[in-house]
């Protein structure tokens, strides 16, 4: 059985920091959420987890753009996730799960059950 769709509360957007990312702790672990009030969709979630550092960090990577794709770079090894999809540019197969997130009268909601892919890594023989 999966889960139903259902938005959660994670914070107020008062809470985001323009062009940065923070954390926020969800029943599936932590989750970064980056706030590029100057973009269309102005709100990202991925998962706050870097597979290839092995640690909790990305909220803490910077924030820009790859040839017009928002991407954060992870701040321990550099690689560049996508704000759109979780993908690791520079790393086939690896991945970062990506959540449904909306800014509703004030709060930031998040869609848990609506992940876009898991994290993930080929493994190197």
């Amino acid at each position: 059985m999966s889960k139903q769709t259902q938005w959660i509360t994670v914070c107020n957007q008062q809470d985001l920091v323009a062009d940065t990312g923070i954390a926020v702790w969800t029943e599936d672990g932590p989750v970064a959420l980056f706030y590029l009030p100057d973009t269309e969709q102005q709100i990202f979630a991925l998962s706050h987890y870097d597979p290839l550092g092995g640690a909790n960090v990305l909220a803490r990577g910077i924030v820009g753009d790859i040839a017009g794709e928002p991407v954060v770079a992870s701040p321990l090894y550099k690689q560049h996730f996508s704000l759109l999809d979780g993908r690791c540019l520079e790393e086939d197969g690896v991945t970062v799960a990506s959540y449904p997130v909306r800014l509703k009268d004030g709060l930031v909601e998040l869609n848990l059950s609506q992940s876009q892919s898991q994290s993930q890594q080929t493994a190197v023989a």
